[in-house]
C-alpha cells in the first residue's frame, strides 16, 4: 500500500504493522491507531467500522487501559503522536 522507504519514517513501527493488521481483519493496538488517523494516512478504504458502537480512538484507549491501567493515557498520546509524525513525514516524502 505504501511506497518503499516508508519503513524508515518515524512511527513506521506502529503504522506499517497496523496497516497489515487492518488488511488481515485484526483489531490490534496498531490497527486501532491507524484507524484513528486513517484519513491522514490515506487508508480510509481499509476501515470497516460498520456495526461497531465505539469509535476506534475509544477502543484504542480501552485496550491500552486494560493492559496498562493508569499509564494508558500517556501511552495513548505517545502512540497517536508517532502516527501523526509518520503521516507528516510520509506527506513530505511524497511531495519532496
Amino acid at each position: 500500500m505504501l511506497d518503499q522507504g516508508f519503513d524508515k519514517l518515524p512511527g513506521a513501527e506502529i503504522v506499517l504493522p497496523g496497516i497489515e493488521d487492518l488488511e488481515a481483519g485484526r483489531e490490534t493496538i496498531n490497527s486501532l491507531a491507524v484507524s484513528v488517523a486513517a484519513a491522514k494516512l490515506g487508508v480510509s478504504d481499509l476501515i470497516d467500522d460498520v456495526g461497531v458502537e465505539e469509535p476506534a480512538a475509544h477502543r484504542l484507549y480501552l485496550r491500552l487501559n486494560s493492559e496498562l491501567g493508569d499509564a494508558a493515557h500517556s501511552r495513548y498520546n505517545a502512540i497517536l503522536a508517532r502516527v501523526a509524525s509518520f503521516a507528516r513525514a510520509a506527506g513530505h516524502a511524497r511531495t519532496g
